[in-house]
């Protein structure tokens, strides 16, 4: 039976390349100021790590529009998503912010594999591993196995994160530590908080990304401009869209703060010209943005 199981959660686990052009998503600090209750802002973060998920997004920057954010609530949200589930107890705990967590949706990417065991592994696959102590030639790591393996010849502190290429030499495995960024495999999404409002936003993206994309019921319809945005997502090293508030969108964020929105995009597009309800959460517009991009770049 124990075979088995093992037999069909190989065959759920894929590998899938990473996104090119790269792309991330910023979203403000009051994403949640719409919901009251802790239970209803963990759903409504959760849906964000599945789109970011779903559409191999590579960072999450999470922007300080307005004092008193729940940035941290966010950051806190999406990093324990995206933490393999036998690395969290390690890494994150028990936390009072993620009381919650349990009505997450598994992200079930490439780098949470449901393999537990150390027969199971399989000579060159990567993992995500935690660092537990030092020896004379190495370290020793979780993996998410029974036991520990060993890491010959690293020098890393305990409690740290890395990624590891698993070998197999005779009877004995071992890891071998590997830059996260090298792995061709969509690997999951990091987080970063920005101070700075909208302005330190785009600075940091200007910085970063080559390609800015803001999104707004007052941009430019995306049919209008279709041709023009899939050259440049095409050309593009590293895209960045950004997204409003429940309460405000990017055009009124700019105006409060002087900035000239349009100056600092590269482009504005309303991804529904003709939506049918008052307002669309920037959850939805997520999900909603990220689908018409990835056409753009696929298609032609």
């Amino acid at each position: 039976m124990r075979v088995e199981k093992a037999a069909k959660a190989s065959r759920r686990e894929f590998l899938v390349p990473r996104r090119e052009p790269a792309i991330g998503i910023a979203v403000p600090a009051s994403l949640v100021s719409d919901v009251p209750h802790l239970r209803e802002k963990t759903a409504k973060i959760g849906l964000v790590g599945r789109a970011a998920a779903i559409f191999r997004v590579e960072e999450i920057l999470v922007y300080q529009d307005r004092p008193g954010g729940e940035a941290d609530l966010i950051e806190a949200v999406l990093t324990y998503m995206e933490t393999p589930q036998y690395l969290r107890k390690r890494l994150i705990g028990l936390r009072p912010e993620l009381r919650f967590a349990g009505i997450l949706p598994p992200l079930r990417t490439p780098h949470h594999p449901l393999r537990a065991r150390v027969a199971e592994l399989r000579d060159g696959e990567l993992r995500e591993g935690v660092v537990l102590r030092s020896r004379r030639d190495g370290c020793l790591v979780d993996v998410g196995v029974e036991r520990p393996l060993p890491a010959p010849g690293l020098r890393a502190r305990p409690g740290i994160r890395m990624t590891f290429r698993v070998r197999r030499e005779g009877d004995s495995l071992l890891l071998e530590p590997v830059d996260r960024d090298s792995v061709p495999y969509y690997w999951g999404y990091r987080v970063i908080k920005l101070q700075g409002g909208l302005r330190g936003l785009l600075e940091h993206g200007r910085r970063e990304y080559d390609l800015l994309i803001g999104t707004s019921r007052l941009g430019k319809p995306i049919h209008l401009i279709a041709s023009e945005l899939a050259r440049a997502l095409k050309a593009a090293r590293k895209t960045l869209v950004l997204f409003g508030s429940p309460t405000e969108g990017l055009y009124e964020m700019a105006s409060r703060e002087g900035l000239d929105l349009e100056s600092a995009c590269d482009f504005i597009f309303n991804a529904v010209p003709d939506q049918g309800v008052a307002t669309i959460r920037t959850e939805e517009a997520i999900f909603i943005c990220l689908a018409l991009l990835d056409l753009l770049v696929n298609v032609g």
